[in-house]
């Protein structure tokens, strides 16, 4: 009872460790409240070591617990999380260097006890698939867009069109995080959330991506790309001294007033709504993630003037509206063959041997496939050094014109290696036709299988008896351990009897001492049963050697019984050798392999 009690209050202490800590930090003081949520979320992001998990390597870590098979409604237990997440922490140890080792117990406990916290909030021990994936991709490190798309591949159908119930389902979890660290008034999840989101009746993985990423982004979920914001620019070094707090440089975000001229802020006074001079806070601030120089300003200004650089970048790639299938790989050549010993083949994935590695490497084919890639590389070249000497037309013809000619030679460079995927083939067949035995060579020469069928018959009979003669002689070696051992005690007993030494007992020779008894692990103990009884089932030398009541020299005998199991084991291996011979030379020689087994 003691010791559940203090593991219980351990728990509890852990529990409770990450919340302490937070509010430690005094994020309360901050005045807007999607600023004080990302920075609580990116806090916690850290304190877990989640920022160094990238979503690539968290859809690893559910594919190999197999997440991805259960259903978004199936319930995993607290002990199964806690594993899952030990293989994530572990996984990254493995990749970080030795000098950048994390803490994964402490990291697997704060991580597992916020979780339980969020999701769990009625104590079950049990939380869905869907929340643990959501809550984990929403977490993790990665660029936003990733994560974005994963999430997207959760909640859509087969076609790639977003699901609104699934969708739905989303926002309920993760508008559960903002809840955990005590922003709920604020992000807490509605029924109109999602008609908020997305009006529209059909929606696309682009479509999808645009509105979660557009500026502002729907309301529910601003403190999303916040949080990557925040990320980004923890490092960034302005030297630009503060309006108000007089800081002479800036670390992370820098605020510009958009009326008062020259006047900047430091993230950490625009936060905290601090003003001072006719700056207002009523004024519309400009957020500032890097730092330019009045040099580069100029010099960026001009090339845009001038249509160099592009007015308004896309916040994201444009992305297939289908869904992507898995790529095909039946026409690729394995890059790593295996050469065959007998015929110097090549050995693709699948085991099959293929065409010798001459044919494969053809001269003519090879100097064909050198000046395809050739002009397909000094055609990229020359298109990137005309993209650098002059900025890009707005006719896009000319790019059309190149886009065509790349996937013309991509169509051609994919035929030519379906050509020699279709040789491979054929003449895989033909060392297959020709390497096999065809009905008219068996019925030419039916005894050769019978024979060597015999043969092996023989050969397998042979070992058979091999074994049953080494189970005899280990026998054997047990029962002559216990007749040395009684011998050993009769001979300490007339010692004791006639008061002499069991060292200088008449019946042996000063030069023939007791043999040490062979270790077995069933005569661990002296027996208790009579000479008489021992020699049950033993006959040959030993039977001799111990049935005139009085023991010759037992060293002579054993010697002898030795000689025999040997003489034995030597003519066995003999008749192995001999049937294995015969085996390899009736391949080759089927009448000499014929001879020797009947000489056998």
């Amino acid at each position: 009872m003691i010791e559940e009690g203090s593991k219980r209050g351990k728990a509890m202490v852990e529990k409770r460790q990450l919340f302490m800590e937070m509010r430690a930090q005094n994020f309360d003081v901050i005045r807007l409240s999607t600023y004080r949520t990302a920075c609580k979320l990116r806090f916690v992001q850290k304190r877990c070591n989640l920022h160094l998990v990238d979503v690539w390597n968290m859809i690893e870590a559910f594919r190999d617990n197999g997440l991805n098979t259960l259903d978004h409604n199936a319930e995993i237990n607290v002990s199964r999380l806690e594993t899952i997440l030990s293989s994530i922490y572990y996984q990254l140890n493995k990749r970080l260097p030795t000098t950048h080792q994390i803490n994964v117990e402490q990291s697997i406990g704060l991580l597992l006890n916020f979780m339980v916290a969020t999701y769990d909030s009625e104590s079950h021990g049990k939380l869905t698939v869907f929340s643990m994936k959501a809550m984990l991709a929403t977490m993790c490190g990665g660029k936003i867009v990733d994560k974005l798309r994963y999430i997207f591949s959760q909640i859509s159908d087969s076609s790639g069109v977003m699901v609104f119930a699934k969708f739905d389902q989303f926002l309920r979890e993760v508008l559960k995080l903002p809840t955990a660290v005590f922003e709920g008034p604020s992000f807490g999840y509605t029924e109109h959330s999602v008609r908020t989101c997305f009006p529209q009746q059909k929606i696309m993985l682009n479509t999808f991506l645009d509105v979660l990423m557009a500026d502002p982004p729907p309301q529910c979920l601003v403190w999303l790309p916040l949080m990557h914001r925040l990320a980004n620019v923890e490092n960034v070094f302005h030297p630009v001294e503060c309006s108000y707090c007089r800081s002479e440089s800036m670390m992370g975000f820098r605020y510009r007033c958009q009326q008062c001229h020259g006047y900047q802020l430091c993230q950490s006074c625009f936060w905290r709504g601090h003003a001072n001079g006719p700056h207002s806070n009523q004024h519309q601030m400009k957020e500032h993630s890097s730092w330019k120089s009045p040099a580069k300003k100029l010099s960026h200004a001009i090339s845009k003037s001038l249509g160099c650089v592009p007015i308004g970048e896309p916040p994201h790639p444009v992305f297939p509206e289908q869904a992507e299938r898995p790529q095909e790989l039946t026409h690729t050549v394995q890059p790593k063959p295996v050469a065959n010993n007998m015929n110097d083949t090549i050995l693709m994935s699948s085991g099959a041997p293929t065409p010798s590695k001459s044919v494969l490497e053809s001269p003519s084919r090879l100097d064909e496939e050198h000046r395809l890639i050739a002009r397909y590389a000094a055609r990229l070249a020359a298109e990137a050094g005309n993209s650098t000497q002059q900025c890009p037309p707005t006719d896009l013809s000319f790019n059309f014109d190149a886009n065509k000619q790349q996937r013309q030679l991509i169509a051609e460079l994919e035929n030519k290696n379906r050509e020699i995927l279709q040789e491979i083939q054929r003449l895989r067949l033909e060392h297959e036709q020709a390497s096999q035995p065809t009905p008219e060579k068996a019925q030419q020469n039916p005894t050769l299988l019978t024979e060597l069928r015999l043969l092996r018959h023989r050969k397998d009979e042979l070992e058979r008896r091999m074994s049953a003669l080494q189970e005899s002689r280990r026998e054997l070696m047990v029962q002559l351990e216990g007749l040395m051992r009684l011998l050993k005690d009769e001979e300490q007993k007339q010692a004791s009897q006639s008061g002499g030494s069991p060292h200088s007992s008449p019946s042996h020779g000063a030069g023939c001492s007791m043999p040490m008894p062979i270790r077995s692990t069933s005569a661990g103990s002296t027996p208790t049963h009579t000479p008489q009884d021992c020699l049950a089932g033993v006959g040959g030398d030993v039977l001799e050697a111990f049935a005139q009541g009085v023991p010759r020299n037992l060293r002579n005998d054993l010697l002898v019984a030795a000689d025999s199991i040997t003489n034995t084991m030597s003519s066995l291996v003999k008749e192995l050798h001999s049937v294995d011979d015969g085996g390899d030379e009736e391949e080759t020689n089927m009448r000499n392999g014929g001879d020797r087994a009947e000489a056998d």
